[in-house]
């Protein structure tokens, strides 16, 4: 499995990128919400990926964040929602903005993406409802940047720790400045006492 890419960005439309990695060319696939933060051609890149093998296919995605690539890994875990679809979502709502929709049971919001009918954003909402974490609270200056600490709940939960334990996990380590690997190495130890 490939989890993780650094190397050049030699190509960038959208929803394409390439990759050169010790010389080797990776085609991905990646949402928009990627390809907001890509560098410039010609420029270092690091992504998480997901690679998808298919009968007839072999597909790479590539996100800019943790979060991002949980909550791909969730979404075509749900029947009838397949990569294509996912990146989609993605595209059109940050995973913040999607992670609210779900808390709020908010179908309408859904629908907005492009391929969401009422059926497919009921089906998500009650699908994925269990696996929604609590919303994050704002944390003072200097404290674990909210990004880091999505990025760390979605591992958790990812593990398949409970949004409730994954709260309480995280609780704690939250008010450090910790990356997301730290916060979720202080979780676990926490989690095993």
């Amino acid at each position: 499995m490939i989890g993780h890419l650094t190397g050049k960005l030699i190509a960038k439309t959208p929803p394409t990128l390439m990759v050169d990695v010790g010389g080797v060319g990776y085609e991905l696939e990646a949402p928009m919400s990627t390809f907001y933060t890509l560098p410039a051609v010609g420029q270092q890149v690091s992504l998480h990926t997901h690679l998808v093998v298919r009968e007839d296919a072999q597909l790479l995605l590539g996100f800019a964040s943790i979060a991002e690539k949980n909550l791909f890994r969730e979404l075509i875990r749900i029947s009838g929602v397949g990569p294509k679809l996912a990146l989609t979502v993605l595209s059109g709502a940050s995973v913040d903005e999607f992670w609210n929709a779900v808390r709020a049971l908010d179908a309408s919001s859904l629908t907005r993406l492009p391929g969401i009918g009422k059926k497919t954003a009921e089906r998500l909402l009650m699908e994925m409802k269990d696996r929604a974490a609590p919303a994050t609270t704002v944390v003072s200056a200097g404290a674990t940047t909210g990004s880091a600490l999505q990025e760390a709940r979605a591992a958790l939960a990812a593990l398949g720790y409970k949004p409730a334990e994954v709260q309480k996990l995280t609780e704690s380590v939250q008010h450090e400045r910790m990356t997301t690997e730290q916060i979720i190495q202080e979780a676990l130890k926490k989690a095993a006492r």
